[in-house]
């Protein structure tokens, strides 16, 4: 019947596997290699169902011109247009034209086919001839592009979906600046001038509540405006054809077309030069402490697990895990405190400071500070060579890595930076143990974060990373006789050199001392190489270990930063910019701040001696005849005033003494 019948399909589609259609077809296998367009294909009709010869015609839009197109298509018997089945947000129009010819509307029977295929955003009827409509086609075609329908809202069930719905959700939360999960008048107002750049009029701001409360009954409470009000007026907007407001509302807070937060929005621009490293700067610690407050509901000064669930709901995952409780001050509980929450976002932002943009994102700084993005809660540290240079640092956060054989007490030493002894480190799980704790710690009356990392015993395990640091600590047990080798070797392999200042930790020091089976001892060893004596430390305490080894560490750390480490203190100042290192200071207070242990130091110190022994060969040499009289009037005013100064000081250091 159809002998005399032969077929033209033309396949349409660019880059959407046409192409590849017709050539598995032809050699019924997936090609490896696929041009723009296939030559015209014609399948004989001996192999086709209906013995019926088919020509093939694959137009490519790289190669061929609009002229082609329309040529091959008035041959064409059949059109196939192909589409990529992962891919189908193109929005539709059903446009009908020449209504000026007819004195009755189609839209009764166009309707229908609007409501059941989702992909048609509106139906409109117009006329080129009498203009009807035309403006409003174009209208409604940059609406389907600029706000479509389909992500937001399901025709088929007249709802929104869920993931607008998550959405929205997160922007009330963020929204919310108290968590009493209330709108109130002041944050809605709040959240339309950072949204529409416009704050409601009281009379307009009543007419929106007063539209909820006429249709659900837990929309609005006395206090203002509930989470099921908020969905409702959004579901309102849509259902009215107001889609711009909801998409305004969504693209605001940070959220593309498939209803998922920017990648532009979460990772802002942030240039760190090398050397460089990242701190969270004033406001965004304030803001840190309003999303702490505003969650820490019983007021305890600490997240319960409830607490800190419910902080982290406008996060798309859990962030924290258990072992962030073990890297942070907890209370008795083991709950995250004030301090412990802060200092966790600090060792994030030091660490990697995206992953803490990603986090104020979630959060919504950019939104609630009023800034441009995540980066400007970001400080961006000088590095070292300007701090040398201007003889002041401005960082706050200094790393300390800790190096030590194997069950030298490393993993102990760091927790007792968080204040917990022996006794409180045995109930922690194997599985729950974090390589790093971070704590502040005063140095010379300025808070500064010390963040300490457990280094892997493996030498070979060592990468660059790991010696990167501002201060090394070096752990050995005092009751083991071969574990300070093993610090012998770090120092000499890696930090001999001095540019990364070291300290040396006689750990487990409650136990009896053994003498180390190394060619010197760790005094001697410290000595030689002009490190501090070994510190003694201990966790098997009765109450919280004692932190002024933590302080020794973050002083060196901080005053290497200056380039003043291995130096002597030459003025009684409480200044950072004058106290120098008390590294080789024999020091009765353990402080290292407060104006006894600096006359203390001061008057031991070499720097004192040197000067004193200088000042006598210089007034008693032999060679003293032959200086001339202005240098030995120079000399004689610095040894008077050398010697009134020593007077002073050691007057006040007997004072001091007699008072304790």
């Amino acid at each position: 019947h159809f002998k005399d019948h032969r077929i033209t399909v033309i396949f349409l589609g660019e880059t959407l596997g046409k192409t590849s259609l017709i050539m598995s077809l032809v050699s019924e296998e997936f090609p490896d290699v696929v041009p723009y367009k296939v030559e015209e294909i014609t399948i004989p009709a001996d192999v086709t169902p209906e013995r019926v010869p088919t020509h093939i015609v694959d137009y490519s839009e790289a190669e061929q011109t609009d002229e082609q197109l329309y040529q091959e298509i008035s041959k064409a018997s059949v059109i196939c247009i192909v589409y990529s089945v992962n891919n189908k947000k193109v929005p539709l129009i059903l446009v009908g034209n020449k209504s000026d010819l007819v004195e009755h509307s189609c839209m009764d029977t166009i309707l229908p086919i609007m409501n059941k295929y989702i992909e048609i955003e509106t139906c409109v009827e117009c006329s080129a001839k009498s203009l009807k409509n035309i403006s409003e086609l174009f209208y409604y075609a940059q609406k389907a592009v600029l706000h479509p329908t389909g992500p937001l809202y399901c025709l088929d069930q007249k709802e929104m979906k869920p993931s607008c719905i998550k959405a929205l959700k997160r922007i009330f939360k963020v929204s919310d600046l108290d968590n009493d999960g209330i709108l109130n008048d002041n944050e809605l107002n709040f959240f339309q001038r950072v949204c529409f750049n416009t704050p409601l009029a009281p009379q307009a701001l009543e007419d929106v509540k007063n539209v909820v409360r006429k249709n659900i009954a837990d929309g609005v409470c006395e206090e203002g405006l509930t989470l099921q009000g908020f969905l409702f007026l959004h579901t309102l907007f849509i259902q009215r054809g107001r889609h711009e407001t909801t998409w305004a509302v969504l693209r605001c807070f940070g959220y593309d077309d498939a209803l998922e937060l920017h990648q532009d929005y979460l990772f802002p621009p942030l240039k760190i030069p090398p050397e460089c490293s990242t701190e969270l700067n004033h406001n965004a610690s304030l803001f840190l402490q309003a999303v702490f407050e505003k969650h820490d509901k019983d007021r305890d000064c600490a997240l319960s697990p409830e607490e800190l669930k419910d902080l982290f709901d406008v996060f798309p995952y859990m962030p924290w895990g258990p072992d962030v409780n073990n890297t942070v001050c907890t209370n008795e509980l083991g709950w995250i405190t004030y301090q412990g929450f802060l200092s966790q976002w600090m060792l994030t932002t030091y660490l990697d400071v995206q992953r803490c943009l990603e986090y104020l994102g979630y959060l919504g700084y950019s939104i609630v500070a009023e800034q441009e993005s995540q980066a400007a809660a970001i400080t961006v540290t000088r590095t070292k060579a300007q701090d040398l240079q201007k003889r002041q640092t401005q960082r706050s956060v200094f790393l300390c890595n800790v190096f030590g054989g194997p069950s030298s007490g490393k993993s102990g030493f760091l927790q007792a930076l968080l204040g917990r002894n022996l006794m409180c480190q045995k109930t922690i799980r194997e599985e729950h143990k974090s390589y790093y704790a971070i704590s502040t710690a005063h140095v010379y009356g300025q808070e500064k974060y010390l963040l300490l990392h457990e280094i892997f015993s493996d030498f070979d395990l060592l990468s660059e990373s790991d010696l990167s640091c501002d201060v090394a600590c070096l752990i050995y047990d005092v009751s083991n006789p071969c574990s300070f080798e093993y610090c012998a070797q770090v120092f000499k392999q890696c930090f001999q050199d001095g540019v990364v200042p070291c300290m040396v930790v006689a750990a487990k020091a409650d136990q009896p001392e053994e003498a180390q089976q190394y060619c010197v001892s760790p005094p001697e060893f410290c000595r030689t190489h002009k490190m501090p004596p070994p510190q003694a430390f201990t966790c098997n305490t009765a109450g919280p270990p004692a932190k002024d080894v933590f302080v020794k560490l973050a002083t060196m750390s901080s005053e290497d930063d200056l380039g003043l480490s291995g130096l002597l203190p030459y003025c009684i100042s409480d200044s950072p910019l004058c106290v120098w290192v008390h590294a080789r200071l024999r020091c009765m207070c353990t402080c290292n701040r407060c104006t006894f242990c600096l006359c203390q130091n001061f008057l031991n110190s070499e720097l004192l001696h040197t000067v004193k022994a200088k000042l006598h060969t210089a007034i008693f040499s032999r060679h003293m005849a032959h200086v001339d009289l202005t240098n030995s009037a120079l000399w004689l005013r610095a040894s008077v005033g050398a010697a009134l100064f020593a007077v002073l000081g050691f007057t006040v250091y007997r004072l001091l003494l007699r008072a304790r």
